[in-house]
């Protein structure tokens, strides 16, 4: 097992990749002071992991209530999360108590907010079950449900006691979510790790062939990236909002198409081809960048094109984004390694732009 430590002051946190690692959860979680329940939040589909956590939190001597929730972005709402807190309070949770997210990104944003809110607070942990949530999602204390007018309106920044990533939770991942999970991969990639960028573009093969080492150190090299940036900027105040390359447009076309057209993963890698475009559109990347992007990503067999909405709809969308700032900010390359924040960017110039990728008006 691989052991990334995220240090910030006061609240660093161990994220613990490899295999086996729910069952070690007795071992691999931190002192849970007076703890005496642990309520685990998940989707039906990760039920099958249940049993297992269930068993290591009895090691433990914690008591399991299990949390059902609907899958994807349909468990990130004002509804379920009010479901959770009533259930919280029907079995008389305290805060000494500790939630647990069972699952992918949605799951963990849902536990994450409803633990940072029930009684002011509550212990939370981790258990990344997807490829997203493990190299991505589940680090950092983001936390957030949405609303029918933008992703992750409502949230907090809570952070977890832990986080745990099974990789042997991957194997039997449906292709499209594993697809999903490796546009983040290729974000780190782009944004922050030539290394990871040139193996990616020598030879992807391995890691869409889900060998299990090579996941192991996919991961925990992410996470690595993540617990730094999230070290020096906990709250996106600086470096942090590189880590949203592809989101603006990404989260976009999540909330037009009402979370239930692309998923995350799918969006965003639109949403990194269309930043490549814009960075070579405006003069500050040199032409190849878009083409490279494409290369890399439908290496991974991700789409890189496709229908898009209206123009006039996209815009509207932009101008809920909570990095919203006077204006429309974009995280572009100047080159591969090279991300920064662009502000300024035209109305007219995000037109041409999308209408070169098959805007329908």
């Amino acid at each position: 097992m691989e052991r990334v430590t995220v240090p910030i002051p006061g609240r660093s946190y161990d994220v613990v990749v490899g295999t086996g690692v729910i069952a070690a959860a007795d071992e691999l979680l931190p002192d849970l002071g007076e703890a005496a329940r642990g309520f685990v939040v998940f989707d039906q589909a990760v039920a099958t992991w249940l049993p297992t956590l269930e068993e290591a939190l009895a090691a433990r001597g914690l008591h399991t209530y299990p949390l059902a929730v609907p899958s994807g972005e349909a468990a990130k709402s004002m509804a379920v999360y009010a479901t959770l807190l009533h259930q919280l309070a029907t079995q008389e949770a305290h805060r000494d108590d500790v939630v647990l997210a069972l699952g992918g990104g949605s799951v963990g944003d849902l536990a994450g907010f409803v633990a940072s809110t029930y009684m002011r607070g509550m212990r939370f942990a981790q258990v990344a079950t997807t490829l997203i949530g493990q190299v991505d999602a589940a680090v950092g204390g983001k936390t957030a449900v949405n609303l029918p007018e933008g992703k992750n309106l409502v949230g907090t920044f809570y952070q977890p006691v832990a986080v745990l990533c099974d990789v042997a939770t991957l194997e039997t991942l449906p292709d499209r979510d594993f697809r999903s999970g490796l546009a983040e991969v290729a974000k780190y990639a782009l944004t922050l790790d030539l290394d990871l960028l040139a193996q990616l573009e020598a030879d992807p093969r391995p890691v869409l062939a889900r060998n299990t080492e090579v996941l192991t150190q996919l991961v925990t090299r992410c996470v690595g990236i993540k617990a730094r940036t999230v070290a020096a900027d906990e709250r996106d105040a600086g470096e942090r909002l590189f880590l949203n390359y592809g989101h603006t447009l990404g989260h976009a076309l999540e909330r037009l198409e009402a979370f239930g057209g692309r998923s995350h993963g799918e969006a965003v890698a639109i949403g990194m081809v269309f930043a490549a475009k814009l960075a070579e559109h405006r003069g500050l990347a040199e032409p190849g960048l878009g083409a490279r992007t494409v290369r890399l990503l439908s290496s991974l067999g991700l789409e890189t094109d496709g229908p898009t909405p209206p123009v006039r709809d996209i815009l509207a969308a932009f101008r809920m984004d909570k990095k919203f700032h006077g204006g429309i900010r974009f995280v572009l390359l100047e080159e591969v390694g090279r991300p920064r924040v662009v502000e300024g960017v035209t109305d007219g110039e995000i037109e041409t732009v999308v209408g070169e990728m098959g805007a329908s008006g």
